[in-house]
């Protein structure tokens, strides 16, 4: 595994920093928007970091991100999740639950890392805790009180759980209750449902024989009725073809809800399966959230390919910034190391059970 592991790490990393620059302008202007930005900038079709282009809504570290001049992976939520789902892993193991979840949020994330949902969520637990609750207290209030917002079905939780697909290969079941522990604190429906499915998916394509299996099997993990399941339905559907249909279905929804975005993922993750280039490419120039889908389409494949071509991972020179309080510059090998150990550790207590 551990090639897949720092494959899924390195897919992931190139895949956010690739839509990163674009995410704004993606979601505030569309995709014909975007479209027309990367003509103008020499970046389409899109197979390489995008080219710098001045545009109002392209500045701060997003001009960090692309091409030229990356120096590390700069700090983005996708990756900031990423890195706390691995150190929630390594503390609490896999009776993690939600409260533990959220007195991590409180502990070590700032509230200004946070952003629709998990902001909102982030706010509630400042007005309903008490103050021993942050340090393990029992917890006074339930759990709705805090997921009760207007972005609940929105993506954010969907960013948030691959890592416990990363850490259980073989055992899906148990990297969709993980994902559901923690989506549930800021999300509801359907944004659950999706949570469940991409860490499911995740567990599963390293004991599948192709990706169409595993994302077929992984339907298995969530409910039939929900429109989770109808959002990779519809990305199953459109594999081979454009992306019109999803576009068309899902157009009245916000750039950043969860199920537009899930069809994306996996129409993208089932379409070009002999590209990474191609597949974080067009995943990223379909609009919406590019910078999430980016992430989670380049996770996915490197679990399935155990490789991401060094153009995408040269740049950042395997140095990875988060805004999780304290932490500072990371090194990748190390966050492989460390998945890679928890890998060996839950194995064995599978075994043992």
């Amino acid at each position: 595994m551990n090639q897949r592991i720092k494959a899924a790490w390195e897919g992931r990393i190139s895949g956010c920093l690739l839509g990163k620059p674009v995410e704004i302008l993606s979601m505030r202007e569309g995709k014909d928007s975007l479209e027309s930005y990367l003509k103008k900038a020499n970046s389409f079709p899109l197979r390489d970091y995008v080219n710098h282009l001045e545009h109002p809504l392209i500045k701060g570290l997003s001009i960090n991100c692309c091409k030229g001049k990356i120096v590390r992976a700069e700090q983005d939520d996708d990756i900031t999740y990423t890195v706390l789902a691995l150190m929630m892993l390594e503390e609490h193991g896999l009776n993690i639950d939600t409260d533990d979840i959220a007195r991590t949020w409180i502990n070590k994330l700032p509230a200004g890392a946070t952003f629709t949902a998990e902001r909102e969520a982030y706010i509630n637990l400042l007005k309903k805790m008490d103050f021993g609750y942050q340090f393990g207290g029992k917890r006074g209030f339930d759990i709705e009180e805090i997921n009760d917002n207007e972005f609940n079905d929105w993506i954010g939780a969907q960013i948030r759980i691959d890592m416990y697909g990363w850490v259980l290969p073989g055992q899906p079941v148990k990297a969709a209750e993980l994902a559901r522990r923690d989506a549930s604190l800021s999300h509801r429906g359907c944004a659950v449902e999706c949570s469940a499915y991409i860490a499911g998916l995740a567990a599963l394509i390293p004991i599948c024989e192709n990706r169409l299996s595993a994302v077929q099997k992984a339907l298995e993990l969530i409910d039939k009725n929900s429109e989770a399941f109808e959002a990779v339905e519809m990305g199953i559907a459109a594999a081979g073809k454009s992306s019109e249909a999803i576009i068309n279905k899902y157009q009245e929804l916000s750039p950043v809800h969860s199920l537009n975005n899930l069809a994306i993922v996996i129409w993208s993750f089932l379409s070009f399966q002999n590209s990474f280039d191609e597949a974080v490419g067009e995943a990223v120039s379909a609009g919406w959230d590019t910078d999430c889908n980016g992430a989670t389409v380049g996770g996915l494949i490197g679990l399935d390919k155990g490789m991401i071509p060094e153009k995408w991972t040269d740049p950042w020179k395997g140095k990875v910034i988060t805004t999780i309080s304290g932490l500072g510059e990371l090194n990748l090998d190390n966050l492989v190391q460390r998945t890679e150990a928890l890998i060996q550790k839950f194995s064995s207590e599978f075994k043992n059970v």
